[in-house]
C-alpha cells in the first residue's frame, strides 16, 4: 500500500467515524474499530480528523437544482428540457461549468455524454462513476435526474473539501437523453456506451415527430458527426471498476416508510410496443353501428386488455401502461379509421414480462378479427433484460450508511435508469433518496411523486443521498 493510498484511508476513516458521530452514533471505542477495520491497520491516536469538513453544502446544491430549472420550454414549477434543444444545450453548458469549477478535467463523446473525471494516483485502474441525466418529459419537475447529476458533483466537491485523494479516477457523467421524449429511445447515451450496435444502426436514420433526424438535430445541439462515429461511443473493458447513480425513488415507499435511503438490488426490464389498427373511417352520423369498423374501439379495446394481463400475472411488480393513444383523423364526428398505441410493460421477472407481452400480441390478434380491422403494425422497441445490483456495489452502500447511522431499506427499482445500462459494462448499485408530493400539490394524490413540476426532494434528504454516495465513491476508488 503506497503512503498516498494509507493516508487516504486513514481520512476516509475519520470521515466515516466523524459523520456518524455528529449523528450521535459512536463512542470512541466503536470509532477506534471503525477506522481500524477501514484503513486495515492500527489507528493512530494523535491530532483530530477532518470531519468538520464532511458537510454538504445543501443551500449550494438546491440553489443549483433551481438555476438548472430555469432552462427549461416550459413555465415555472414545471421543468421542459428536450434533447438537443437550445434549452439542453444551456443545460449541458451550465453542467460543463460546474465541473470545470471543480477542477474537473471535462470530456464529450460523439452524442454528448459529458465526463467531469477527478485523476487518481493510479488512474490506469479503472475509474469508479456516478452520474444521471437531465433532460426532462414535458412538464416534468426538476429533480429527476438532477439530484444524479449535481449531487454527484456536490459529492465530489465534499470530498475535495475534506481532502480525500483518490486511487481510482471518478468519474461524473450527465448522460444524455435518458427520457425517450424525442426519438423514442430511452437511455440514449447509456445504451451506446453499453456497446449495443443495434442502436448505433437505428440512430442513422430514425427521426422525431417533426421529421428531424437524429443526426441534424445532434448537429445542431454542436454534435456534428458521421454516422460510423456513434461507435465510438461504445466503452472499453474494464473502463469502469464501478458504477453508482444517486436518484430520487419516484414512487411511495420511503416517504410512507420514513427511511432516508433506499438501497437497489434489481431494476426492472422494460419492453416498449408499438401498436397500430386500421379500419373504415365514416361519419359519426350516417355509419351505423353494426356497420362499423371502428379502429378507436379497438385500440380502447386492447388498452383494457394490457390492464388484465398485467393483473392476471400474479405479481405486483409486474405493471403495464398505455401511455399513448392516437386516433385518426381525430374530429369527433368522424369514426376513428387508424389507431396507434404505445404500451410499456415492465417487470423484475424478464420471462414473466415477456409472457404477458405475448399475451398482449394474441389479444391484440383477437380483436383485429373480431372487430373487423387490420392489425396493421405490432411491434417490440425494445425488451431489455432486468439488470441485478453488484453485491461489491451493495455492500459498500451499506457500509456507508450503516457508518453515517442511516437507516436504509433493499429495494428494486420499477423505473428503469441509466445504471440498467451501465450494468452491461460495470458492476452497478443505486441509492434512492425520498420523493415527496411536493410543495406545489394542489390536492393529494399517492402518485404525485415524479414526473410532475410537484416533484420534491427536501435538502436533509438529498444531503443524506451526497453523503452515502461519496463515501461510497470514495471506499471503492481505493479498493
Amino acid at each position: 500500500m503506497t503512503s498516498e493510498t494509507k493516508a487516504s484511508r486513514v481520512l476516509l476513516a475519520f470521515l466515516l467515524v466523524g459523520a456518524a458521530a455528529a449523528a450521535g452514533g459512536h463512542d470512541d471505542a466503536v470509532a477506534r474499530r471503525t477506522m481500524e477495520e477501514f484503513a486495515g491497520f492500527p489507528a493512530s491516536d494523535g491530532g483530530e480528523g477532518p470531519s468538520t469538513a464532511f458537510r454538504v453544502d445543501s443551500e449550494g446544491l438546491q440553489r443549483q437544482i433551481d438555476e438548472l430549472a430555469s432552462f427549461s420550454d416550459s413555465p415555472a414549477p414545471s421543468v421542459t428540457r428536450i434533447l438537443y434543444s437550445d434549452k439542453d444545450v444551456q443545460a449541458r453548458r451550465y453542467i460543463k461549468g460546474i465541473m470545470n469549477q471543480l477542477g474537473l478535467a471535462v470530456r464529450e463523446d460523439a452524442v454528448g455524454n459529458i465526463f467531469g473525471r477527478w485523476e487518481g494516483s493510479e488512474a490506469v485502474l479503472g475509474a469508479v462513476g456516478t452520474g444521471s441525466h437531465v433532460d426532462a418529459i414535458p412538464f416534468s419537475g426538476k429533480y429527476d435526474g438532477v439530484v444524479g447529476v449535481l449531487g454527484a458533483l456536490e459529492a465530489i466537491s465534499l470530498l475535495k473539501r475534506s481532502g480525500f485523494q483518490p486511487k481510482r479516477s471518478l468519474d461524473v457523467i450527465m448522460f444524455t437523453s435518458e427520457e425517450p421524449t424525442r426519438f423514442g429511445i430511452s437511455c440514449l447515451g447509456s445504451r451506446l456506451m453499453a456497446g449495443i450496435e443495434e442502436l448505433a444502426q437505428s440512430l442513422r436514420k430514425v427521426v422525431d415527430n417533426q421529421n428531424v433526424s437524429f443526426l441534424d438535430a445532434a448537429e445542431s445541439a454542436g454534435y456534428k458527426m458521421h454516422p460510423e462515429d456513434l461507435q465510438s461511443v461504445f466503452l472499453k473493458k474494464d473502463s469502469y471498476s464501478a458504477f453508482i447513480e444517486l436518484h430520487i425513488e419516484q414512487g411511495p415507499i420511503l416517504e410512507k416508510e420514513g427511511i432516508p435511503i433506499g438501497i437497489v438490488t434489481a431494476i426492472a426490464a422494460p419492453a416498449s410496443i408499438t401498436v397500430e389498427f386500421e379500419g373504415n373511417g365514416g361519419h359519426a352520423g350516417a355509419v351505423l353501428m353494426p356497420a362499423r369498423n371502428d379502429a378507436g374501439l379497438a385500440a380502447a379495446e386492447l388498452a383494457l386488455a394490457v390492464e388484465k394481463h398485467v393483473l392476471e400475472s400474479g405479481s405486483i411488480d409486474t405493471v403495464g401502461t398505455v401511455g399513448i393513444l392516437q386516433l385518426h383523423p381525430g374530429a369527433i364526428n368522424s369514426i376513428p379509421s387508424k389507431s396507434h398505441l404505445e404500451i410499456d410493460v415492465r417487470d423484475i421477472d424478464e420471462k414473466r414480462r415477456n409472457d404477458v407481452i405475448e399475451k398482449i400480441r394474441r389479444s391484440a390478434t383477437e380483436i383485429s378479427k373480431n372487430r373487423g380491422v387490420v392489425l396493421s403494425e405490432f411491434k417490440i422497441i425494445n425488451q431489455d433484460p432486468p439488470a441485478l445490483s453488484d453485491k461489491s456495489v451493495v455492500e459498500a452502500m451499506e457500509f456507508s450508511a450503516k457508518q453515517l447511522n442511516l437507516e436504509y431499506k433493499k429495494m428494486i427499482s420499477r423505473a428503469y435508469h441509466d445504471s440498467l445500462f451501465m450494468a452491461r459494462v460495470s458492476p452497478m448499485g443505486m441509492i434512492f433518496i425520498p420523493c415527496y408530493k411536493g410543495l406545489y400539490s394542489i390536492r393529494p394524490s399517492p402518485f404525485s411523486y415524479s414526473h410532475k413540476p410537484e416533484e420534491y426532494a427536501s435538502p436533509e434528504d438529498m444531503a443524506n443521498g451526497v453523503k452515502v454516495l461519496a463515501l461510497t465513491m470514495a471506499k471503492l476508488s481505493l479498493e
